[in-house]
């Protein structure tokens, strides 16, 4: 049962939607309005809420994750039915990748229509049942209030995630009762946030034995707040960590035992640790295929100790030793804790060598790039000044492709929460729209979308509800006139057959007067020598978004690389260069 509380007035049911999104805290909701959720609109110009208008319903999807990404809170948009709910469709699944707290309002069609193929109808319930956290459909008016505080109950607790309401025309427009309830109550849904204390009894033991361990840090330790724990138990333990592309900032990229992030295009001493390690802690990752590369081969001597709120992950991909269920902060301070009682005991764990043969690694074959030979302009320069001159405060969101594994790797992450972007789906567009979102969440903070020239044509759009809102983020185009990263497999897979990735986007269209026709600032950069001007020139602009094109070379490949379906003991630091361990150090 769910108890009620609120006025009792009558209202419509738009006025009770309403309502209940003041009521669940919410401040900012990103949508377009549309026929089946224009009653909803009508109450919403007397709200306290902010409602920005975007230019395409996916770019509301994304806003809605930048700002909970940014916040910490619960992103919000809203679509009518029909086209306008399935336009959101990318950026739920998006978000159910993810892990990103998000509610999703949606219009649809009066009850009585429901199944006749009215105008503008889709069953978005059943479209988005996969990728959802839990959806709603609410006919009854009366419902509204409970199933909104339900939906961002569920969002929110847990493993965090998207959560669908689609309420149909008829219960907006009918009359009802606005009562909030007091208490929810949800037969089925109890995450376990507190873990086993026989399970971390048994993970400090195993910590105790091992010689070679490493914390494998994912992006469950942003969403549980957990990096101050994070460093903690590092240090109290001296333990080597490796943060995930959705981990970045967790743990500071200046910590002397941070060695980077895994994966395919990892650091070699991050994949080289994960693979020589003799236990691996995993923290609010899941084994993706992206860091294990073949599975089979990966980390063929270690042990697992598996820490996640979701016990569906738990040994989903590997097997797994110590399952450790529970919210990765309350793991942590458990573990912390467990662990310094035996220090006090005398027991503390042996892994000097082990750090000196990683830290060795990691001095050997730190991240580095080729400067190109014609004196043009590496985007991997661009994206190292870009850091440094914006500072460790700013936002940094990223579309997906080679500019996205350039901001990861070489920007310094000192923060959480300063590293956005499209870990799981992979999806291209995020950049502009997730920025927007961030800067409405912590408008005090500078946010910069690391975009590919590729991305940026996907959602630019967008840059038009900034300039109009008083959003003022900056974009960086990484313009190499390609579809880079599908360019860079067909260089390296595909014998340089380059089927469909050349988008002349140096000539076509001229991002500058775009930037300009959106009412933004457009610059554009072409020379190394001009790249420091240009990016403190953009810094200074903080009343209008602005737009940097750089246009880079265009054969710049990211490394280190681990092809896809190969081990990650084949992971090559440049084209046909291995690196070579010395094993007699471990």
């Amino acid at each position: 049962m769910t108890e009620q509380q609120g006025s009792g007035e009558t209202v419509t049911g738009a006025q009770s939607l309403v309502r209940s999104l003041e009521a669940a805290g919410v401040t900012d909701i990103f949508g377009i309005p549309g026929g089946a959720i224009l009653p909803a609109y009508d109450p919403l110009m007397d709200s306290s809420i902010r409602h920005i208008l975007v230019r395409h319903e996916q770019g509301a999807g994304h806003a809605a994750q930048g700002y909970a990404s940014a916040s910490g809170r619960v992103g919000v948009c809203m679509a009518t039915s029909g086209p306008g709910a399935t336009n959101l469709v990318t950026p739920l699944a998006d978000a159910h990748m993810d892990s990103v707290p998000m509610v999703a309002i949606t219009g649809q069609v009066g009850a009585a229509l429901i199944g006749t193929d009215a105008f503008q109808e889709a069953d978005i319930r059943g479209i988005t049942m996969p990728i959802t956290k839990h959806n709603f459909l609410v006919t009854d008016p009366a419902e509204i209030p409970v199933r909104i505080a339900e939906a961002f109950h569920i969002a929110s607790t847990g493993r965090p995630g998207p959560v669908l309401v689609d309420v149909t025309k008829s219960a907006l427009q009918a009359s009802t009762t606005f009562d909030w309830p007091a208490e929810i109550s949800l037969p089925g849904y109890r995450p376990v946030s507190r873990p086993h204390a026989k399970q971390i009894r048994e993970a400090a033991r195993l910590l105790l034995e091992s010689r070679k361990p490493v914390l494998y840090v994912g992006g469950g330790t942003i969403r549980s707040r957990a990096s101050k724990e994070l460093r903690t138990l590092a240090e109290l333990t001296g333990i080597p960590v490796v943060t995930t592309l959705m981990a970045r900032g967790a743990f500071p990229d200046s910590h002397p035992q941070h060695l980077g992030m895994p994966g395919m295009h990892g650091t070699v001493a991050a994949v080289a640790a994960l693979q020589k390690s003799d236990l691996i802690i995993s923290l609010g990752a899941r084994f993706d295929d992206r860091v294990t590369g073949n599975l089979d081969s990966f980390a063929p001597g270690a042990r697992i100790i598996h820490a996640d709120i979701d016990p569906a992950e738990i040994g989903k991909n590997r097997f797994t030793d110590v399952p450790i269920v529970g919210d990765i902060r309350e793991v942590l301070v458990d573990l912390i804790t467990t662990m310094r009682t035996e220090a006090d005991a005398g027991n503390t764990g042996d892994y000097e060598g082990w750090v000196a043969f990683c830290a060795g690694v990691k001095k050997t074959y730190a991240l580095g790039y080729e400067k190109p030979a014609d004196g043009g302009l590496a985007p991997q320069y661009v994206i190292e000044r870009l850091g440094a001159i914006s500072g460790p405060g700013t936002i940094y969101t990223a579309g997906v492709g080679q500019h996205q594994m350039w901001a990861a790797q070489f920007v310094s992450y000192e923060t959480p929460n300063t590293w956005i972007n499209s870990g799981g789906l992979g999806t291209m567009g995020f950049a502009v729209p997730g920025a927007m979102g961030a800067k409405v969440a912590m408008p005090d903070q500078t946010v910069w979308a690391v975009d590919g020239d590729g991305c940026f044509q996907m959602t630019n759009q967008e840059l038009a509800t900034c300039a109009i809102n008083n959003i003022p983020i900056k974009v960086a185009i990484i313009n190499n006139e390609s579809l880079g990263m599908v360019r860079q497999w067909q260089t390296l897979f595909y014998n340089s057959r380059y089927s469909n990735t050349d988008l002349h986007s140096k000539r076509i269209p001229d991002f500058v007067k775009l930037a300009e026709a959106y009412g933004c600032v457009g610059l554009a950069c072409e020379s190394p020598d001009d790249v420091d001007a240009t990016i403190r020139k953009a810094m200074e602009i903080n009343d209008v978004p602005v737009v940097v094109d750089f246009r880079v070379h265009r054969d710049a490949m990211v490394w280190p690389m681990v092809a896809a379906g190969t081990s990650n003991d084949e992971i090559k630091y440049a084209r046909d260069l291995a690196p070579q361990f010395d094993e007699d150090d471990l």
